[in-house]
């Protein structure tokens, strides 16, 4: 059997735009014979669809797009397509809707094969739309009897997890039972760092364990926070890995399991590549998706904003960028230097607006009212919140979208300015810990000097008052994220933490910030996630709450 694995880049909610995706492939593999062609999961519609469910007209049309494609089907002979949607389940109770797999052959569909295992964890709320599967089944197609899954589906092997178990049955395992002698999953799997090499084992895991070729197709490209990898995968029955497909960029593979050629050696992508490759993406399709053209970056001479700059820059070209350096009466020359030399080096356009005057008319107007009171964080964030301002006011006159610069660490703290440099309509680096701020800023480097050694050699500063340091507020960077590793993404108690070998008053005092500015979270825009717990969908915490430290 001769398969592509279309793994494309859905638009969520465009219909049309999808429907044309499917149907140009489609008429290409037909005129090369192939057997079946295998999109993502709910591809018709982009993953996550989120409360767009909700709309019944909108589903009203899913369910047109699909019928479309069924009645083409008969122009396609010998090349049927599988692909995902969302199809009313028909039954009396229930959310009334389900994720399905459907298998469109000559005039008819083969199968609707539902969604079995609803995740609800993260940054998953499938339970919020879908019902899970009443049944699973296999079906012939040509010489084959194909297994069918969804993503989650492929999940819950035991073998592979012996001490998680989310759910009570394996549907793969299942469709083994059944006869199945070809295992596809179609998924929209997103990236988070070591996603890409644990997918490959789990599922190099099934085709071992079975004795079965497994085709996973996985979907592409940025929607809203989450950004989709690909890394589509194809194994024979002993494991060996026919055909990998580039992560981070559309493709369409073909694998011919009569003829499958030399198995492939499996080779990870280097961390800080994949974390530049999926910010790039992210950065493309949401301005794409959105409508988007260009940026405009408040630069401070500081290494965040440097590598905002220089990923914008490389995502939409340096005509797109516009940068904007703000200086008051605490900013040191250098950073106006270093701003204006990482401009030169990208080659973008940047504009100097000193905004003292601006300071000092508001420091004039609130002296009535701040009279007796010491200079504080008041002042010093007045002078972010100008540079917000700003920022904002070339976004709302020119259509720019501004791009906020925060990184994990200073967002998981507070140690930023809501209103000020929080401003933006995306944050791209906001799931970076400071750290990897600077290991990522180095592997830009590798091979020229974009972003200035002088920015990646000065110590951190928001330059708010005379000779502020980070380090005067917070622990050193490289304890900081150690710490917020543990608290955030491996959810650990402070007990826990301190076993690790640090100091109890600080990572007290770590886990009482983290929470305490939830608030500034939850007014943030959204960030690309590229870790296993970003800030966002996937970490509801409460805002008003009280915990016993």
């Amino acid at each position: 059997m001769k398969i592509i694995l279309a793994q494309l880049n859905a638009t969520v909610g465009d219909l049309k735009g999808n429907l044309a995706k499917v149907i140009h492939l489609w008429q290409k593999a037909s005129r090369q014979r192939v057997d079946l062609v295998v999109f993502p999961e709910l591809f018709l519609i982009g993953y996550p669809p989120r409360d767009l469910l909700e709309r019944k007209w909108f589903l009203t049309q899913l369910e047109e797009a699909l019928q479309h494609l069924v009645d083409l089907s008969p122009q396609y002979p010998g090349t049927g397509i599988l692909l995902g949607t969302a199809r009313p389940s028909g039954r009396e109770a229930g959310k009334g809707l389900v994720n399905v797999a459907s298998l469109i052959f000559e005039g008819q569909i083969l199968l609707n094969q539902e969604k079995a295992l609803l995740p609800s964890y993260d940054i998953f709320d499938e339970t919020r739309h879908f019902d899970s599967a009443l049944a699973i089944k296999t079906v012939t197609f040509k010489n084959k009897v194909l297994g069918v899954s969804i993503c989650e589906d492929a999940w819950n092997d035991p073998d592979f997890w012996p001490e998680y178990q989310q759910y009570h049955f394996d549907p793969i395992a299942t469709l083994v039972e059944q006869g199945a002698d070809l295992l596809i999953n179609i998924s929209a799997s997103p990236f988070h760092i070591g996603k890409e090499d644990l997918r490959f084992q789990m599922l190099q895991n099934h085709a071992l364990k079975y004795g079965i070729p497994f085709i996973f197709v996985n979907q592409v490209g940025g929607n809203d926070e989450l950004i989709f990898d690909g890394g589509s995968l194809a194994f024979d029955g002993q494991g060996e890995l026919l055909t990998k497909s580039i992560s981070f960029t559309e493709s369409a593979a073909v694998v011919d399991l009569d003829q499958p050629g030399p198995s492939l050696a499996f080779l990870p992508g280097e961390y800080l590549a994949a974390v530049y490759q999926a910010l790039l993406l992210g950065i493309k399709d949401y301005f794409a998706k959105c409508g988007f053209q260009k940026a405009v970056i408040g630069l401070s001479g500081g290494i965040d904003s440097a590598l905002v700059a220089a990923l914008a820059t490389a995502a939409l070209g340096r005509e797109n960028v516009l940068g904007i350096t703000m200086p008051s009466p605490y900013s040191s020359a250098g950073s106006v230097a270093d701003s204006q030399q990482l401009a030169a080096n990208l080659g973008i356009s940047i504009q100097v607006i000193p905004i003292s005057p601006i300071y000092e008319s508001y420091l004039e107007t609130l002296q009535p009212h701040f009279a007796g009171a010491a200079f504080n964080v008041a002042e010093e964030n007045i002078q972010a919140r100008i540079r917000g301002n700003i920022i904002m006011a070339f976004s709302n006159k020119y259509g720019y979208l501004a791009l906020s610069t925060g990184n994990k660490s200073e967002l998981a703290v507070g140690y930023c300015t809501l209103y000020g440099d929080m401003a933006g309509g995306l944050s791209v680096i906001s799931d970076l810990p400071k750290t990897m701020v600077y290991e990522l800023a180095q592997f830009i480097n590798r091979k020229k000097e974009l972003i200035p050694v002088s920015i990646i050699e000065k110590a951190p500063s928001a330059e708010l008052r005379p000779d502020q340091k980070d380090q005067d507020s917070l622990p050193p960077y490289e304890i900081l994220d150690q710490v917020l590793y543990y608290y955030i993404e491996e959810g650990y108690s402070i007990e826990a933490i301190c076993a690790q070998g640090f100091d109890r008053q600080m990572v007290t005092w770590v886990a009482k910030t983290v929470d305490r500015n939830e608030y500034k979270r939850r007014q943030a825009a959204p960030g690309l996630r590229i870790t296993s717990k970003a800030f966002g969908l996937g970490r509801r915490m409460p805002v008003a709450m009280k915990q016993e430290y």
